[in-house]
């Protein structure tokens, strides 16, 4: 499966960092980043900060900030239409949601749904993914929680997804 990742609104360099690392240990396409996402690409930027949190992601991406071809947008909405129309699924990876387009992760209903080319929408930590974005959305994936607490941390459940998707063909 051919997956491009979109880090959207994620507040931690730390985080964006870990995310790139699992990234390129599974080698995914290209990782784009949006909304507040830390990144020295972000061009509205002064260079003093851009330095900042490049340094900051490298504490956790251990070199795979330079492996991953990752990229930049001021419109996401635009970019995921022109995904669209390029024949890939938008996938929200998403909880505590109540969407007729969600699927747990490992279902027998989602493989089922699941195309060969998806970009993964990854939100922010606390809140999720921006709502205005949930009818670009084509289908919501959830990891199932055994324990007592709601969510894993966003670089998890990124690895979690991760794995999952790619070993799903």
């Amino acid at each position: 499966m051919e997956i491009i990742l979109c880090l959207h609104n994620i507040r931690s360099t730390y985080n964006v960092g870990a995310i790139l690392r699992t990234a390129e240990g599974l080698g995914i396409e290209k990782v784009i980043c949006s909304g507040y996402t830390p990144s020295p690409l972000n061009p509205n930027l002064l260079p003093h900060l851009a330095t900042k949190i490049e340094h900051q992601i490298a504490k956790t991406a251990l070199g795979a900030e330079k492996m991953v071809p990752t990229y930049w947008t001021d419109d996401l909405k635009k970019l995921l239409k022109r995904y669209k129309e390029d024949g890939y699924q938008i996938i929200g990876l998403e909880n505590r949601i109540d969407d007729g387009r969600k699927y747990t992760l490992g279902s027998p209903t989602l493989l089922s749904r699941l195309r060969d080319k998806a970009v993964l929408i990854l939100g922010e930590e606390v809140q999720g993914i921006d709502q205005a974005l949930y009818d670009d959305v084509d289908l919501f994936i959830e990891i199932p929680m055994v324990g007592k607490k709601e969510s894993f941390n966003v670089s998890v459940a990124t690895g979690i997804a991760l794995y999952a998707l790619k070993t799903a063909f």
